[in-house]
């Protein structure tokens, strides 16, 4: 079977992460960890990216890395088999180590990075595994290599940083700890700025913005199968023009999509038409205000019929 397509292109940002298979713990030694640590350094190095953070914890891992060129595919293939070999022969195991693919979220711009590094960062607080005062000493996580500049080459913390107003010094560091400090007990700032949603979906950033990048990349939903948030993503991207194209030609707009009583005869008449693209009822129902998908479903049926007669 042909493997899933990712969405890549040059200098695209992304939040990867992977659990052991059968959530089993990976990282359970020192050994082990510097193992994955020192197979990812290689990575980024034979691949030419840029690792903003990243973090080992016991039976997962994250990484916010930036791709030059657009390689995460081939790079994150090479990072997951050569450490599956190298720790395969320290543990005389067999056998698969991850959880099925990686995880891959686009990440939309540097202000989006900034919060996936706070994420990743602040994995090993929430986690119970350190205190906050402890987080810089944690070796399995960036942030004390960049605290005390010894980290490889390509890992970098310039433009995350800059979100935040803050230069990589002394002051800066002290600073940013903080910061992390402030973010790690306040659990609304942390639903706010979206910590429940870093490891779910396709991609993180503003609405507009993912339906512009679904959009722009559907073409590859007619080749090989994408991962299915990435596909639906592209599907939700056709569905809205059609629907933006059904508003026009019926002289409506989104706000009486809003305002219009749910089964409006017009609204049934344009979910009428977008059905005829094959769009889902569950999907028209919720989009253009329909009310229950059970009673749509019904007024849909009874249009069909009479468009039959």
């Amino acid at each position: 079977m042909a493997r899933k397509l990712r969405l890549e292109f040059p200098g695209a940002v992304y939040h990867v992460l992977n659990r052991g298979n059968y959530r089993r713990d990976l990282f359970l030694s020192a050994g082990e960890a510097q193992a994955f640590v020192r197979t990812l350094e290689e990575t980024v190095g034979r691949h030419g990216w840029v690792l903003h953070a990243y973090v080992v914890m016991r039976n997962h891992y994250h990484l916010a890395v930036e791709t030059p060129e657009p390689n995460l595919v081939a790079g994150m293939h090479w990072l997951q088999s050569t450490f599956a070999t190298r720790f395969n022969r320290l543990r005389q195991e067999r056998g698969h180590l991850f959880q099925g693919r990686y995880h891959a979220l686009v990440v939309e711009d540097a202000a989006a990075l900034g919060r996936v590094v706070d994420y990743i960062h602040l994995n090993p607080v929430r986690a119970g595994i350190v205190s906050i005062e402890q987080l810089a000493a944690f070796r399995w996580c960036s942030l004390g290599r960049l605290i005390k500049a010894t980290g490889c080459k390509g890992l970098t913390a310039e433009r995350w940083l800059e979100q935040h107003g803050l230069r990589p010094s002394k002051a800066g560091w002290n600073a940013y700890l903080g910061h992390l400090a402030q973010l790690a007990g306040d659990a609304e700032q942390q639903r706010t700025l979206g910590f429940a949603e870093m490891s779910k979906g396709w991609a993180i950033g503003t609405h507009g913005w993912r339906r512009a990048l679904a959009k722009e990349h559907a073409a590859k939903a007619l080749s090989q199968g994408l991962p299915a948030a990435e596909l639906q993503a592209l599907r939700e991207a056709k569905w809205e023009e059609l629907v933006a194209a059904g508003l026009q030609a019926a002289g409506r707009s989104e706000s009486d999509l809003r305002t219009a009583k749910n089964l409006a005869a017009w609204k049934v008449a344009l979910a009428g038409k977008l059905r005829q693209d094959g769009i889902p009822v569950h999907w028209l129902t919720k989009r253009l205000s329909l009310g229950n998908p059970g009673s749509a479903r019904v007024y849909l049926s009874r249009m069909a019929r009479v468009g039959k007669n």
